[in-house]
């Protein structure tokens, strides 16, 4: 059978079980409340949210948990005693669907994720900047 691919947010949430879909609901309103300005899309098939043209947070259910994406060194380590319950690989914090959504700690983490994209999209500024700089010199 084809995966199917989702083209929006609201259609990806609509193909999940039920209990799952309750879930995502939670995450999703947990991350469009901490980003109210990102933009809202789907980016390899699941739901991701874009701050200044950069992908600052992912989400996706499973069968047993559902997961946020990415997190790296400086997450971790802001992180590490609210993540100590959750199952943390490969870039992906995945938490029990069986347990409850913890939409703050969501939230704080997709704000950190926000200033890190932010900070992404404004170094190419910085470069530009820094090398018209150099040539007027």
């Amino acid at each position: 059978m084809a995966k199917r691919a989702f083209p929006s947010v609201d259609e990806y949430l609509a193909a999940q079980p039920e209990e799952t879909r309750k879930v995502l609901a939670r995450v999703r309103a947990a991350i469009r409340k901490a980003l109210p300005r990102a933009e809202e899309t789907i980016s390899y098939n699941i739901p991701a949210y874009r701050i200044e043209k950069k992908v600052a947070i992912y989400f996706a259910g499973w069968k047993r948990h559902y997961s946020l994406y990415p997190f790296g060194d400086e997450l971790l380590a802001k992180f590490r005693d609210e993540l100590a319950g959750c199952e943390l690989d490969k870039g992906t914090i995945r938490f029990p669907l069986s347990e409850p959504v913890p939409a703050g700690l969501i939230r704080r983490i997709a704000k950190f994720r926000a200033a890190q994209a932010a900070a992404r999209a404004a170094f190419p500024r910085r470069v530009a900047e820094a090398r018209r700089k150099t040539q007027r010199a």
